[in-house]
């Protein structure tokens, strides 16, 4: 099983490269983005040294049944998916904080509960609340964008105050981030799982907020199996997930969570297959469709070099 964990594409009207934790991002002329969906992992904000089989299709894809399901109620970037590990779509000027929203009290927000806070990036929460319980509404929990390390929280207020966002774009994405969570979550009802919270990232082209990025992913969100959450939920069980949740609880237990001193546990081929496995479950119960792998080629990024270039030279003709 081969795993794809960077490429150096020449692509017709290329302007520059960007490669970011998972993803290769080339600039087409100022107005293209060609995103591949690399198979680096990463965790803690960390790129782990082995690349996991198929997890770039898995992402790509599911990002784009995603972002095709919603296009309704959000504009976004995509154009077209030339390659199973590719989406091209439009430039946009990013904003600098990532909207995250949650429907339930997990991961590091409850971690944070559990240690006594009880505000969250300006946001008020109940007393009283238990580990994977659901919040009386879905609350928006936002972070700066960092160029690297640690992604900060920080509260609407600071973000409008601080002129990061403008309060007219800040209140556009707001808007817009509810309503993705709201459609996410009813698509998931429809297959079993309950979304949990999630991610999403917005720019501006053409003085418009537009959706970027990826959506609905085990990499930006975390989900739980509908069937027998209220029992767990009631004996203070785990939830049983579907999130990318399982490799960083594997690292913990191999006491790495990028603290100074750790040290990053080998990552054998054995573990790498068992983490491809987990993300086709993952695609096959988010998206409700059986995983065709694309066809292992010797070189992989000669296909999508071949593909993306190919898709470009015919949209320019």
């Amino acid at each position: 099983m081969k795993a794809l964990t960077r490429t150096d594409l020449q692509l017709p009207g290329q302007k520059s490269v960007y490669h970011g934790k998972v993803r290769d991002v080339y600039n087409i002329n100022d107005d293209l983005m060609v995103m591949v969906a690399t198979d680096r992992i990463s965790a803690f904000d960390v790129i782990l040294p082995k690349g996991i089989p198929f997890k770039g299709q898995v992402l790509n894809q599911i990002a784009a049944k995603f972002l095709d399901a919603t296009a309704d109620i959000v504009p976004n970037w995509k154009l077209a998916t030339p390659d199973p590990m590719v989406t091209v779509g439009l430039k946009a000027e990013g904003f600098r904080v990532e909207m995250i929203i949650r429907g339930y009290l997990t991961g590091s927000a409850w971690r944070e509960y559990k240690n006594g806070c009880r505000e969250l990036c300006g946001v008020k929460l109940p007393e009283g609340m238990k580990e994977n319980q659901k919040f009386p509404e879905p609350i928006i929990t936002p972070t700066t964008k960092a160029e690297e390390g640690h992604d900060e929280n920080i509260s609407k207020e600071e973000i409008i105050s601080q002129g990061i966002v403008s309060k007219e774009d800040y209140e556009q994405m707001e808007t817009y981030t509810r309503l993705l969570f709201q459609r996410g979550t009813e698509i998931a009802a429809q297959k079993g799982l309950i979304l949990v919270d999630t991610k999403y990232e917005f720019g501006k082209r053409d003085g418009k907020v537009i959706l970027i990025d990826e959506i609905h992913t085990p990499d930006s969100s975390r989900y739980f199996y509908a069937e027998g959450y209220e029992e767990k939920f009631l004996k203070g069980e785990p939830q049983r997930q579907l999130s990318k949740e399982f490799v960083r609880q594997w690292l913990i237990e191999h006491n790495f969570m990028n603290q100074p001193g750790q040290v990053m546990p080998e990552i054998t081929d054995e573990y790498a297959e068992s983490v491809a496995q987990r993300y086709i479950e993952l695609y096959e119960h988010i998206v409700g469709e059986k995983f065709v792998p694309e066809q292992v080629c010797d070189n992989i990024e000669e296909r999508i070099q071949k593909n993306v270039s190919e898709w470009l030279t015919s949209k320019n003709k």
